[in-house]
């Protein structure tokens, strides 16, 4: 039985760089212990990448979102602290140019899985995102989110995204 975990651009930009906020950098030990626990229980982790580009401010996000961040190749584009020692060779990675990813999407059709587990920044946006395509993708799998490895910028926000996520049939975790 295949389990994944995915972890949602844990990058620096959104840590503590262009689009950081507070309380984000405290998700790394927690998410470095989730890595773990999910390899010593056989799972396989994935990576998503939020990469833009130098024209990232003509694409429609640009325009919703004018702060420039993980632009491909530039420091804030990188896994954040130690979470980046925890990727491996073998873990699959999905550059993604927009919140979710049609690339993981297409992945999990042709590469089912039993069980998807979410965790990563940003709640509201990128992981619930990616969450829903998980969910479209393999309708019978169970998709959840760690409440507790995510946040948002706006509190309110992530606690709206975390109801959202339960009325689209994905579990949503509290540790």
């Amino acid at each position: 039985m295949r389990k994944v975990l995915l972890v949602v651009d844990f990058q620096k930009d959104f840590v503590d760089g262009a689009l950081g906020f507070p309380g984000a950098e405290a998700l790394e030990g927690p998410i470095c212990r989730r890595i773990e626990r999910a390899r010593e229980e056989g799972w396989e982790v994935y990576f998503t990448f939020d990469t833009h580009h130098k024209d990232y401010l003509e694409t429609q996000e640009g325009r919703r979102l004018p702060t420039p961040h993980c632009i491909a190749g530039t420091p804030g584009w990188a896994l954040y602290g130690r979470v980046a020692q925890m990727q491996r060779p073998e873990d699959l990675c999905f550059c993604k140019g927009a919140l979710g990813s049609r690339e993981l999407l297409l992945y999990l059709i042709d590469h089912p899985v039993q069980e998807i587990e979410l965790c990563g920044l940003v709640s509201n946006m990128c992981v619930l995102s990616n969450a829903v395509l998980c969910k479209a993708a393999l309708p019978e799998c169970r998709v959840a989110v760690n409440g507790a490895l995510t946040r948002s910028f706006d509190p309110a926000l992530h606690d709206k995204a975390m109801d959202v996520l339960r009325g689209a049939q994905i579990d949503v975790l509290e540790g």
